[in-house]
């Protein structure tokens, strides 16, 4: 190390407490995880070190504990999610610790002026996209900040044996060539040993410190269904009335699936926001905090959503496909339960997903890409068609061998639970029933359906643990927890997080607020007790707290939940009736276009909405029949090609959809007529 590398801490001194000490003043914890300390002192110490750690882990703090404590030094941090990078910086400023993102979304002065505060080393953490990482201006401006380490977060994008490959990661590589001197730590939730290997490679560390947490998630219990088309929306309701407490996270495997999925769950009565990569960055981020401050408690997302959310008290994380390798399902899966309390992890596959998936390797032009996507895709497979231990499974992947082979958390060691179990999957389609699956979304709501008001959430017990062994049970979450309190307190996070513009969590974690309805602190000494309350939180909010304890022990109570909307089905009617286009309901709901078009469609098809002349040309219509005459209507794609190219895939969505039901019409009238006396 050169003599500029003059850190806070010195190797030598009363680590231990100095650690803990600064832990509680900052942070409000009063101990440390399994291995935060260790890879705190490793790099405190200057050394390279590589750390692999599953998510809820605590990886953030090991690299943000030892940055506040290199005085007039910068801790630079890579990581790949601008909304990401923004919230650790906010959470950090709450704490007392200064920090700044720098990207292209500051204004010119704002940049210049973060850039002028990192060269004077007022910033202990300095968050930066790879992207911006690799432009030569960036190195030179470096060279004259005082940076005391860098951090490499999300390390497997660096990696092309990783599942989420990115090429900008790669040129972190010359990190080492341009700084020497300063040490460089990894972190990862999900490396296989060959992408490990890689990491160090591609970053040079030099005789890295490696430390590897289990990978098994013992609060986690991993339930795997084969399902059809027909089935899967049931279940899925099934399993989200089911969770009493906490929020459930729905993954889909395209945006389409997200809204019309979003769309049946609001019409069957639950409440709930979608997130796709197609929203706007505003309404991407209104969704996602409504979701982290519990104004809803389901979301509906493409796996654009999830990285980095910090959000203790997810219940359930349920696939709606099959994803595309064990590390992608391990690491969104493992977003459930970073309480460690009970969750589930529900995987609903269909064959269908394989074929999907196998499509999209076929497509790959490179042919070592292809081959790895080839051996994940046989990877997740097995694991989904395996009977051996799902826990088993992934920590075996992950190169880590269990002493154990039966985990009595997962669907093989303890068998589904009844409510998932009580259908049987259907073996194969009639014709009649295939066309119907030929569409792209799940199946739209009944007439009745759409017209019910919303039921409660929750609408039966939580599901019972499998094992043993795991941690206390859903049903365990709120014990000692006066239900009206933390409602209450909810409430008034969301009112000072806006009053902030920082999301709920930024405020407290839930965990935080759980122990605030138990401990009801009354002076900041007793806030201090509460866990998640550094000194720096507990001045801030203190006496908003105090003043809100004692509100609610005069009466005040939350308020009563807004009237309740129109279903998305309903709501779509209503806009039609009322003269707007398919692109106006698409805009005042914010929904695809898409969407919209297969909502409508599937009500045609059912007979809740009549089909209007004036949403398709009557020639257009006329080519669209006659394609349908010769090649009949169970796919879409054969019409499309025999069709101008100026015909589209909605015009002939809705046509097909009218030949449907006048179909099924004619159909039932020849029955009732054959059956009169």
């Amino acid at each position: 190390m050169d003599a500029s590398w003059s850190p806070l801490y010195t190797p030598g001194m009363n680590s231990g407490a100095d650690l803990l000490a600064a832990l509680r003043r900052y942070w409000g914890y009063e101990s440390f995880r399994p291995l935060q300390e260790n890879i705190v002192l490793s790099l405190l110490d200057g050394h390279d070190t590589c750390v692999v750690m599953p998510t809820g882990g605590g990886k953030s703090l090991c690299y943000q504990l030892p940055a506040l404590l290199f005085e007039k030094q910068t801790a630079i941090v890579v990581s790949p999610l601008i909304a990401l990078m923004q919230d650790q910086a906010a959470q950090l400023g709450q704490m007392g610790i200064p920090a700044a993102v720098l990207n292209s979304f500051l204004a010119p002065k704002q940049q210049a002026e973060v850039m002028h505060k990192a060269s004077q080393g007022e910033y202990r953490l300095l968050y930066l996209s790879p992207e911006r990482l690799a432009r030569a201006d960036t190195v030179e401006w470096l060279r004259r900040v005082p940076v005391s380490h860098f951090v490499i977060d999300e390390a497997h994008c660096i990696s092309e044996w990783g599942h989420e490959f990115r090429p900008d990661y790669r040129q972190l590589s010359s990190l080492r060539e341009h700084f020497p001197d300063r040490p460089i730590a990894a972190f990862t939730a999900s490396a296989t040993r060959q992408v490990r290997h890689d990491i160090i490679e591609q970053l040079r560390l030099r005789d890295p410190h490696r430390y590897i947490a289990s990978f098994h998630r013992r609060n986690l219990r991993y339930l795997v269904r084969q399902c059809d088309n027909d089935t899967q929306f049931d279940l899925l309701l099934k399993a989200l009335r089911r969770i009493s407490n906490g929020n459930a996270i729905v993954y889909a495997p395209t945006i389409l699936r997200v809204e019309a999925t979003a769309d049946l769950l609001e019409g069957s009565g639950i409440p709930c926001v979608a997130y796709h990569g197609q929203m706007g960055p505003a309404e991407r981020r209104q969704n996602q905090e409504r979701w982290m401050s519990d104004e809803v408690r389901v979301l509906v997302g493409t796996i654009a959503f999830g990285l980095g959310i910090n959000k203790a008290a997810v219940r359930a994380v349920i696939h709606l496909s099959l994803p595309k390798s064990i590390e992608q399902y391990y690491q969104e899966a493992g977003r459930a339960g970073r309480d460690g309390l009970s969750a589930d992890c529900i995987l609903l596959w269909q064959k269908r997903d394989a074929g999907l998936l196998a499509y999209f390797i076929e497509q790959i032009i490179d042919p070592a890409e292809k081959a790895r996507a080839w051996t994940r895709y046989d990877i997740i497979r097995r694991f989904v068609e395996s009977k051996r231990c799902r826990h088993r499974q992934i920590c075996l992947h992950f190169g880590e061998t269990p002493k154990w082979n039966s985990c009595a958390a997962c669907d093989v060691c303890d068998g589904l639970p009844e409510w998932l179990a009580d259908e049987p999957v259907v073996a194969a389609p009639s014709r009649k029933r295939s066309r119907k699956r030929a569409v792209t979304q799940p199946k739209a709501l009944p007439a009745v359906a759409a017209a019910q008001p919303h039921a409660p959430f929750s609408a039966a017990p939580p599901a019972k643990t499998g094992s043993p062994a795991r941690p206390a049970g859903l049903g365990d979450v709120t014990v000692g927890v006066d239900l009206e309190l933390r409602d209450y307190l909810r409430e008034c996070r969301r009112e000072w997080a806006k009053e902030r513009s920082v999301p709920a969590y930024v405020v407290m974690h839930d965990t935080s607020l759980d122990e605030l309805c138990r401990a009801r602190p009354r002076s900041i000494p007793e806030l201090l007790q509460v866990s998640g309350f550094g000194e720096r939180k507990a001045e801030m909010y203190g006496q908003e707290i105090f003043s809100a304890l004692e509100r609610f022990r005069q009466g005040a109570r939350a308020t009563a939940a807004p009237e309740k909307k129109l279903s998305p089905a309903s709501e779509t009617i209503q806009l039609l009736e009322k003269g707007h286009n398919f692109g106006e309901i698409a805009e005042i709901r914010g929904r695809q276009l898409s969407t919209i078009v297969s909502m409508v469609a599937d009500m045609v098809e059912r007979g809740i909405v009549e089909f209007r002349a004036e949403w398709v040309e009557a020639e257009k219509q006329q080519k669209i029949e006659a394609a349908c005459a010769r090649l009949g209507w169970e796919k879409l794609q054969p019409l499309k090609e025999a069709l101008p190219p100026e015909v589209t895939y909605h015009e002939i969505r809705l046509v097909v959809a009218r030949l449907r039901r006048k179909k099924e019409m004619d159909e039932g009238s020849g029955a009732r007529v054959s059956a009169a006396p």
